[in-house]
C-alpha cells in the first residue's frame, strides 16, 4: 500500500452532489447555490428543503414543509420522563446523542429506508433537535422544560424554548442565518461519521448518533464552545496579542483557526464576523467582538491562519444570551440536516465504505507458550 495520508487529507473517499468546497478561493456552495447567496437571502426550513430535494422550494412547498416541521417538534413524552432520570452532570451533548438513539424505538419501522420514509425520518429528526437540546438545559437546571412553538420558524423556536418569551426578530434572524451557514459541510469528521454508520445500512438515527459523537470532540463541533472560553480568559482586547503570544510559545492549540480544506477565509466567517459586530453595537458592548478582532490579527500576523466557522459563532451565541453549552448543540440543531442529506445519499446508491490501513508493526512475531514468557 502507498499514498497514506493521516487524517485522510486530500483523500476523495465518495462522490456526493451535496456540498461543494473550493479550499483555494475559499467558496461554499450547496447543490451550486453559494453559500453567500443563502446567507443573504434564504431561511434555514428553505435550506434543508435544498439539501434534501436538490433544488430551491417554491412558495406552496416551502409553506408544506415548514409546517411538517413544526408538527414534529415534539418529543414523545416517556422520553421527556426518560431525561427526568438521566443526572444532571450530564452534558447536552451527552444527552442528546442519548436521547437521539432512543428515538428509533418510537418509530414504527426504523428499518425503512424508502426514499419517502427517509426523508419523513430526516425531517422528523431536524424538528425535535432544538426540543432535546433546550428541554435538557431546564432539565439540569431544575426547570421544567418549554413546550415548543407551534408556529415560527427554527431559530425562533429555539430562542423562545430558551427564554420562555417571543425572542427579538433580529436576534432570531441572525440565528437562522448561522443555522443556515452550519448546515452542511462536506465530508467533515461527522458527516462522514454518519455516512459511514449509514454505509453499513444501519438506520438513520444510528447513523445520525454516530455523527453527534463525532461533532461532540473539541477538534470539531466543540471548538466554538472552547473559543469562547478562550476570550474570557483573554477578557479584554489589548490583553489579546499577549495571550497569543504565550498560547504559541507554549504550544496550545488556538481554535476557531485553520481549516484542512480552506487556504483563505472560511466565507462562513465573513456573516459571522458582521453578526458579531452588530450585536456588540447593539448591546453597545464591543468588548468580545474587539476582543475577537485583536485575537484573529494576532493569529494571522505570527501564524498566517485565518479564522473558521468556528471563532466569530462563539461570540455571535454568547452576545445572544446563549450558554456556552449550548454553542455545540446549536451547531448539530443545524448540521443534522446535512447528515441526512448525505445519509439519504448514502442510502440511495450504497456500497460499504471499508478503507485501508497501512500496517507499520513489526513484520513477524514469534508465538511464545505462556509457561515461557515469565512470572
Amino acid at each position: 500500500m502507498s499514498n497514506t495520508t493521516d487524517g485522510l487529507e486530500d483523500v476523495v473517499a465518495l462522490h456526493s452532489h451535496i456540498c461543494d468546497m473550493d479550499g483555494r478561493l475559499g467558496k461554499l456552495t450547496y447543490f451550486g447555490v453559494d453559500i453567500h447567496d443563502l446567507a443573504r437571502n434564504s431561511s434555514f426550513e428553505e435550506t434543508a428543503y435544498l439539501l434534501w430535494y436538490a433544488a430551491l422550494p417554491t412558495r406552496t412547498q416551502l409553506a408544506n414543509f415548514t409546517q411538517q416541521l413544526i408538527a414534529n417538534r415534539a418529543l414523545p413524552p416517556r422520553l421527556l420522563e426518560m431525561m427526568h432520570l438521566l443526572p444532571t452532570s450530564a452534558t447536552p451533548m451527552e444527552v442528546l446523542r442519548t436521547i437521539v438513539s432512543a428515538l428509533s424505538m418510537f418509530d414504527s419501522d426504523p428499518q425503512d429506508k424508502s426514499l419517502a420514509a427517509s426523508r419523513q425520518r430526516a425531517l422528523r429528526l431536524v424538528a425535535v433537535f432544538p426540543t432535546i437540546i433546550i428541554a435538557w438545559e431546564h432539565i439540569r437546571n431544575g426547570r421544567e422544560p418549554v413546550a415548543p412553538l407551534t408556529d415560527g420558524n427554527h431559530a425562533t423556536n429555539f430562542l423562545y424554548m430558551l427564554k420562555g418569551e417571543m425572542p427579538d426578530p433580529v436576534l432570531a434572524n441572525m440565528l437562522d442565518k448561522a443555522f443556515v451557514m452550519h448546515a452542511d459541510h462536506e465530508l467533515n469528521a461527522s458527516t462522514f461519521a454518519g455516512r459511514v454508520t449509514a454505509a453499513t445500512l444501519a438506520d438513520m438515527y444510528a447513523s445520525v448518533t454516530s455523527a453527534i459523537g463525532a461533532l461532540s470532540g473539541p477538534l470539531h463541533g466543540g471548538a466554538n464552545e472552547q473559543v469562547m472560553r478562550m476570550l474570557m480568559r483573554i477578557s479584554e482586547p489589548a490583553q489579546a496579542h499577549a495571550y497569543i503570544v504565550d498560547a504559541i510559545k507554549n504550544k496550545e492549540r488556538i481554535m476557531g483557526f485553520g481549516h484542512r480544506v480552506y487556504r483563505t477565509e472560511d466565507p462562513r466567517a465573513t456573516h459571522l464576523r458582521a453578526m458579531s459586530e452588530e450585536l456588540g453595537k447593539r448591546a453597545n458592548d464591543m468588548r468580545w467582538y474587539e476582543t475577537s478582532r485583536e485575537v484573529e490579527a494576532a493569529v494571522k500576523e505570527l501564524k498566517g491562519l485565518y479564522v473558521n466557522v468556528d471563532f466569530y459563532s462563539a461570540s455571535v451565541y454568547y452576545m445572544m444570551g446563549i450558554p456556552i453549552e449550548l454553542d455545540t448543540p446549536i451547531f448539530a440543531s443545524s448540521r443534522v440536516a446535512g447528515w441526512t442529506a448525505h445519509i439519504l445519499e448514502q442510502y440511495s446508491n450504497n456500497r460499504l465504505i471499508r478503507p485501508r490501513a497501512e500496517y507499520t508493526g513489526p513484520k513477524v512475531t514469534e508465538y511464545t507458550p505462556i509457561e515461557q514468557r515469565g512470572e
